[in-house]
């Protein structure tokens, strides 16, 4: 966790003015949340990596959800985000996929993880994937998310794992290759903003590709909302329009959840 308050500590040396805003970002959520939540090492090769693991209070067993972090790395608003999930019903597992490593900055976090191995995220999400399915809490459902750089790794990873059921990719960009997404076996429901041009333009091709593929995707853009709103609608300061795109994509969510098998 070191690297991540250093992370943060460097946006308030960067950006003073809204420090305090985004300071306790996901951690007031967490520190009052009732779910139980825990710290897990597991293995991924000659690796060992962090995870953060919430459990929904319910009797029954239920679906797991991966959480693949921003190219912040795994910051409280995302392990916010697993508590929101377990509230939601399912167990949310988010692991750190820049374990073992640290940075002085937050473009030290960008760059980290901009220079992960694409073989080793796969094998980490991998590994995550394995522990999630042998939970006993688990009942063998398996889907994923994530967002802006996790969005285009959620994609990616569609391709990649067959035992995934769902794929909720949110402002990452997407495939632009028929072998990108050849073996998706899931559908997989698109979270976006329409203030993201660099993003959307991905959006058309993905669609060309997976309804060519016989597959399922189902892209939403979300009017007047910015890159990261799912973020960014929950800072105090937060435009009206990214406020809306986050509620309005929440509840678009938690209807998809329930629709797991």
């Amino acid at each position: 966790m070191k690297r991540v308050v250093v992370a943060v500590a460097a946006i308030f040396l960067v950006q003073p003015q809204i420090a305090q805003e985004v300071k306790n970002l996901g951690k007031e959520r967490l520190l009052k949340s009732p779910r139980h939540s825990e710290w897990m090492d597991i293995k991924s090769g000659q690796r060992t990596i962090k995870a953060f693991v919430v459990y929904p209070e319910r009797n029954e067993k239920t679906p797991v959800v991966i959480v693949i972090h921003e190219i912040f790395g795994l910051t409280d608003w995302v392990r916010g985000v697993c508590d929101q999930l377990a509230e939601n019903g399912v167990i949310a597992i988010a692991p750190d996929l820049l374990s073992g490593q640290t940075f002085e900055d937050v473009d030290g976090a960008r760059k980290a993880i901009s220079a992960l191995p694409k073989e080793q995220v796969k094998a980490d999400l991998d590994a995550a994937s394995d522990y999630a399915l042998k939970i006993p809490a688990c009942d063998g459902t398996l889907a994923v998310c994530g967002f802006c750089w996790g969005g285009g790794v959620t994609f990616a990873y569609a391709n990649e794992n067959p035992k995934l059921k769902a794929a909720y990719s949110f402002y990452g960009t997407a495939p632009d290759e028929a072998s990108k997404v050849a073996n998706i076996p899931c559908p997989v429901y698109g979270l976006y903003a329409e203030n993201d041009a660099r993003v959307n333009a991905t959006i058309p091709k993905a669609e060309e590709l997976m309804k060519a593929a016989g597959k399922k995707y189902e892209p939403v853009i979300y009017k007047g909302a910015s890159h990261g709103f799912m973020r960014e609608g929950e800072m105090p300061n937060a435009n009206e329009a990214n406020k809306k795109a986050r509620d309005d994509a929440w509840a678009r969510w938690k209807t998809l959840l329930k629709q797991l098998p």
